[in-house]
């Protein structure tokens, strides 16, 4: 019997909004995914550490995909004293779930231009299927990539070692949404409303 594939979404989620719950949930469709595992970063080696408590962007992230039977939350990452490392992340899901599991490795396409500056990249494409969401207005392919992520990806013994997938484009960002709130703007819309209600209780991103 062969085994549903799971999804790992990771990010500072600072905060979780619609863009992110909209990639999952089409990626989640569009790969037959059984779950997406929603994780929030520690420590992120490659940008600036989140501005937000790791305790309140879990809330938050709870919040946010309570009710879809397909989002998990998983928070190995931040219960690491070191930097989050997301092949390490991947290996130990490999070391849980076993070689059999198909697991997908889900990123925005910002994230995956950006892949040679990561932690020993190359051995991503070893652990997990890449799926990579199209910016809008800006499709992805193999040959629209410089090097030598185009190098990597054209080495893969498999046509599906990296997946490009349109995605409905919503430019939502969580810079933007802090910005609106640094403000006093609304950010109604831009994000589920259980999280902006936790925002406003815990005056997470108060306005200057």
């Amino acid at each position: 019997m062969s085994l549903s594939p799971i999804g790992i979404f990771g990010g500072t989620f600072d905060p979780i909004h619609f863009g992110h719950l909209r990639l999952a949930e089409e990626m989640a469709d569009a790969l037959h995914l059984s779950q997406v595992r929603f994780m929030p970063a520690g420590q992120p080696p490659h940008r600036a550490a989140p501005r937000t408590a790791a305790h309140h962007r879990t809330a938050m992230v709870q919040r946010a995909i309570a009710g879809n039977p397909r989002f998990v939350l998983d928070t190995r990452e931040l219960e690491k004293p070191t930097p989050s490392y997301t092949v390490e992340t991947l290996e130990a899901l490999r070391a849980e779930f076993g070689e059999a599991q198909p697991l997908f490795l889900l990123l925005g396409a910002d994230a995956f231009l950006g892949l040679p500056g990561w932690h020993r990249w190359q051995s991503l494409f070893t652990l997990a299927q890449l799926a990579v969401a199209s910016r809008p207005g800006a499709a992805l392919s193999v040959d629209t990539l410089t090097e030598p992520l185009r190098g990597e990806v054209m080495k893969q013994t498999t046509t599906q070692a990296v997946r490009f997938l349109d995605m409905t484009p919503l430019t939502i960002s969580a810079t933007l949404i802090r910005a609106q709130l640094a403000h006093n703007r609304s950010a109604r819309y831009l994000l589920p409303d259980p999280v902006r209600a936790y925002i406003d209780e815990h005056q997470l991103y108060p306005s200057s």
